[in-house]
């Protein structure tokens, strides 16, 4: 499953060799919740994140689910770390609101 998932991950990166060697680092589970956040994208979009805004507020609005369905943790904390430093590997600007970081 682990290699899938950085098989996946690498594949809708930008950045694929940058993206490789940090997803190196990773578990299955942390790599999971990032697949997660970009399926969500994708399904929501039908195609990949492409402005600072709409990243922004879709990273927002993964937060907000996550918190409301009960799935939200001190781990997810951490995670979502691990979500915005993919991101940013990948080459992916982004703001967050205050609301965000709430």
């Amino acid at each position: 499953m682990r290699n899938a998932l950085v098989a996946a991950l690498t594949s809708c990166a930008d950045r694929p060799v940058r993206v490789r060697r940090f997803l190196s680092g990773l578990s299955s589970d942390e790599m999971q919740f990032i697949a997660e956040f970009l399926g969500t994208c994708v399904l929501e979009s039908g195609r990949k994140c492409c402005s600072r805004a709409q990243l922004a507020e879709r990273i927002e609005e993964f937060q907000r689910a996550r918190r409301s369905g009960g799935g939200w943790s001190e781990d997810q904390e951490h995670k979502m770390i691990l979500l915005l430093e993919y991101l940013r590997r990948d080459g992916r600007q982004f703001t967050l609101s205050r609301a965000a970081n709430a």
